[in-house]
């Protein structure tokens, strides 16, 4: 499993912890501080994931390595057509059959003018768009929808199989 944009590694930690020994995970982030912070968290937790900092459009492994890909709440940070080339990227690391998670601040229904509207500024990706990268990758959409906490959308693809 990859966690692309795995900031301070929490995500891949829990990853993990759930596909146990045997199972590989891995980590990128283009920050090299928050590399440095995910290292420490996993040396302290005694977790081995393999953490790079790299960015997200050119990921550091070979093509159809990984069985799963978490992009979350990382697509917001990057302009459009390094998208584009993000999730090509994810497209190209995962096996046939594999499935990729992409979450992110969905574009909101209507402008908020609260607290949590004044202290976000990062951009939002609409749910249309996320899904339209993905497919134009070679994904196909499996599920899409709200998460249910502020303006969070994800979908769930995965890469067709050889015989599809």
């Amino acid at each position: 499993m990859l966690d692309v944009g795995c900031g301070t590694g929490s995500l891949a930690i829990i990853a993990k912890q759930r596909v146990g020994p045997a199972g590989l995970v891995a980590g990128i982030d283009a920050s090299p501080e928050m590399i440095s912070r995910a290292i420490r968290k996993t040396q302290r937790r005694g977790v081995e994931v393999v953490l790079k900092n790299a960015v997200a459009e050119a990921l550091p492994f070979p093509d159809a390595y990984f069985d799963a890909v978490l992009s979350t709440l990382m697509l917001h940070h990057l302009p459009v057509k390094a998208r584009q080339s993000c999730v090509r990227e994810i497209r190209r690391v995962l096996k046939p059959g594999g499935r990729a998670l992409v979450v992110d601040f969905g574009k909101p229904a209507r402008q908020s003018r609260g607290l949590l509207a004044h202290l976000h500024r990062h951009g939002h990706v609409r749910l249309e768009d996320m899904t339209a990268m993905l497919s134009e990758a070679g994904l196909n959409q499996e599920q899409k929808g709200p998460v249910g906490v502020l303006d969070l959308e994800f979908v769930l693809a995965s890469v067709p199989n050889s015989s599809e």
